[in-house]
């Protein structure tokens, strides 16, 4: 679906917004007051719980996950609004982000929140103008407070918000485009993501056959002779190999630090799971959050280089045991909560080799095994030391490290392009989407054109979200 063969509308006239510009001169503009009607009805608390996102709108809340349990859930859900499909939903703190959407479930939300009926209009093509980022900043400039992250809407500014509203068959015409737009645009993605997925499946398998001995990577060929490795979940090691556990190599410490500021204490910078989860190697020039911490707290978990950290904590069970390398000397950086530092105290193990190692698929089997919990799964200090390690002799983890960094770049530069790409598509459709619930592009020809509607694959999902 190219935007460049779609063309503007014959005429159009100033919309007295703007961010907005001209709009098509036929399209009717409405407060929001027209259109919505207020619902508080309440006292259902036996319905589902409800969110409200900005990402996808209203969804089914997940009280399993940590970041909805930072929000408290009381015991008593009388007091909660009920949402009932097809009605518009806002989380009034977070609309000037465009938490807000049209239900497609029948459930309960928060009593703070806004809950309205749609009359008058569409509700696909409302749902697709309203979550576009053309209108996101009418919530923003109807919010008030202080603070950016403390604005709060109120009903009045919601009242008083316009929608340019084009005629029935318009919106009905502009909703079955992007319909057809937005299940291309995301079977793309899809496409994409499945690629992603492959590559990293090949370079999962590089890795574990280098770790493991299957591959002498010097010449290509199996190793002469194996041995029983004694572990299940690694089988077979070259014979000349050692098979040890991470602990008599290593120096292991869980890290209590947080991201408190303190002023008596020292000042440091903070790496969180966010960066272990997002890239390999630790550099000077990544983007870290200020923390304080005591003098014995820095002696313990200041990173230096050559130290590895796993994430020993994750919300997400394939993000378990993540592992990163401090890959050059570091400005008074300390590994964070959540995080193992793992510092090498043996000659006979190079860091490098024990980052593939660490990060191999052999290595996550044992972690996956090994972790507890249920909202959030963690691994003991015990548990990661007692893995077994793989140790050939310097020369050949000095060659299995170099190896692995030449082939997996190749992958590793791959799966970033395509990453890219999904960025690009998904910027596309964000603003294709803008452009034509506003009236920048007239659809009704590329509409009238399109095929008879497909029935939906696995994953496809209406723009609208209903």
């Amino acid at each position: 679906m190219n935007a460049q063969n779609l063309r503007p509308y014959p005429n159009y006239r100033e919309s007295g917004v703007e961010w907005l510009g001209d709009v098509p001169q036929h399209w009717e503009v409405r407060k929001l007051r027209h259109v919505l009607e207020p619902n508080t009805q309440r006292n259902h608390p036996e319905l589902p719980l409800l969110s409200v996102v900005r990402e996808r709108g209203v969804v089914l809340r997940d009280i399993t996950s940590q970041s909805e349990n930072r929000n408290f859930i009381p015991e008593d859900l009388t007091n909660y609004k009920v949402v009932r499909k097809g009605q518009f939903a806002m989380n009034k703190m977070k609309a000037w982000q465009g938490s807000y959407g049209i239900s497609r479930f029948h459930g309960i939300v928060s009593p703070a929140y806004f809950v309205f009926g749609i009359k008058g209009i569409d509700h696909a093509f409302f749902n697709a103008a309203i979550r576009s980022k053309a209108y996101v900043p009418f919530f923003a400039q109807a919010s008030e407070g202080v603070r950016i992250g403390q604005w709060d809407l109120s009903a009045h500014g919601v009242r008083e918000i316009g929608l340019f509203v084009p005629t029935p068959s318009e919106q009905d015409t502009i909703v079955r485009f992007l319909d057809h737009a937005d299940r291309r645009i995301r079977r793309a993605i899809r496409a994409k993501e499945k690629l992603i997925a492959r590559l990293e499946e090949q370079k999962q398998a590089l890795i574990h056959d280098a770790v493991i001995g299957r591959t002498d990577v010097r010449t290509g060929q199996p190793y002469p002779a194996y041995k029983p490795s004694g572990v299940d979940w690694l089988g077979r090691v070259p014979e000349h190999w050692d098979v040890i556990r991470l602990k008599n190599v290593t120096d292991i410490r869980a890290s209590p630090v947080d991201k408190n500021r303190r002023a008596h204490e020292h000042a440091v910078r903070f790496l969180g799971t966010d960066i272990v989860y997002n890239m390999d190697e630790i550099r000077h020039t990544v983007s870290l959050e200020d923390a304080s911490v005591t003098t014995q707290e820095r002696r313990r978990f200041l990173l230096r280089e050559g130290d590895l950290v796993l994430a020993k904590d994750s919300v997400v069970p394939t993000r378990i045991a993540d592992v990163a390398i401090v890959a050059e000397p570091l400005q008074d950086v300390v590994c964070g909560y959540h995080l193992a530092l793992i510092r090498i105290t043996a000659p006979s193990m190079n860091a490098r080799y024990l980052l593939g190692y660490l990060g191999s698929s052999a290595a996550n089997t044992y972690f996956l095994m090994e972790s507890r919990g249920t909202t959030i799964i963690g691994l003991g200090t015990g548990a990661i030391g007692s893995v077994r390690v793989t140790r050939p002799t310097i020369p050949e983890q000095r060659a299995i490290s170099a190896f692995l960094e030449d082939r997996t770049k190749k992958t590793d530069a791959s799966v970033a392009r395509i990453r890219r790409e999904i960025g690009l598509l998904n910027e596309y459709r964000t603003r294709l989407i803008a452009d034509v619930v506003t009236g920048k592009l007239d659809v009704r020809d590329a509409a009238a054109s399109l095929p008879d509607e497909e029935a939906p694959t696995a994953g496809d999902e209406r723009h609208a979200g209903l």
